[in-house]
């Protein structure tokens, strides 16, 4: 059995590790994403860069004010098992995601039922159509309920903001899976299970 990767330790310095990731992304195709699942090029260590559950972006505990900059980052973001980075032609960083590296801050929705499509807008400006390569998943927080998720691209997830979880759950309806009655959400022809019916109707003669 292959031996786990050892993560290196902090670049250093850490003050500059963003113009070191600038100067290796100057000059690429400002249209469309990079092809960062192509890129393999050698892990230099872990910065001081992490993204809250709010989807603010901080280096070195500070939040990144520029909109523009944290659109550059999240463009060549990658994900490889539970562990983030951010990857350029020449290196590969470590950095911290608290819950997801997205957030779903918009929501459009046109017809209904089994033809229903949602279409969401993350704070960096990706926009996904709900469905079979972009399926919403529900997880369970401690004191927030339920917590849905829309997958935005290559293992990277959108958290959708409370506000709009309210929104998507009063679309919800109960379907069988597995001969199970199950409460979720209709989108691009795909039934997004969220929680066993039985408990949605529990909860509302409580």
């Amino acid at each position: 059995m292959p031996q786990p990767a050892v993560r290196a330790g902090p670049v250093s310095p850490q003050g500059g590790a963003i113009e070191r990731l600038l100067g290796a992304l100057r000059g690429g195709n400002e249209r469309g994403l990079p092809p960062v699942e192509r890129w393999n090029p050698p892990f230099c260590g872990d910065i001081d860069m992490r993204i809250a559950p709010d989807g603010t972006w901080f280096y070195l505990g500070t939040p990144i004010g520029r909109p523009a900059l944290v659109r550059l980052f999240s463009s060549v973001l990658r994900r490889d098992g539970d562990d983030y980075f951010l990857v350029t032609p020449v290196e590969k960083v470590g950095i911290r995601v608290d819950d997801a590296p997205f957030q779903a801050v918009e929501m459009a929705l046109e017809g209904e039922g089994r033809a229903r499509e949602l279409a969401f807008r993350t704070q960096v400006g990706d926009v996904v159509s709900a469905g079979r390569e972009h399926p919403i998943r529900f997880a369970r927080a401690e004191s927030d309920g339920l917590k849905p998720y829309v997958l935005v691209r290559n293992a990277l997830w959108a958290r959708v903001t409370r506000a709009l979880t309210y929104d998507l759950l009063a679309l919800g309806e109960t379907q069988a899976v597995d001969g199970v009655e199950m409460f979720g959400v209709f989108a691009g022809g795909v039934f997004h299970p969220a929680v066993p019916a039985s408990e949605i109707e529990a909860g509302s003669g409580e």
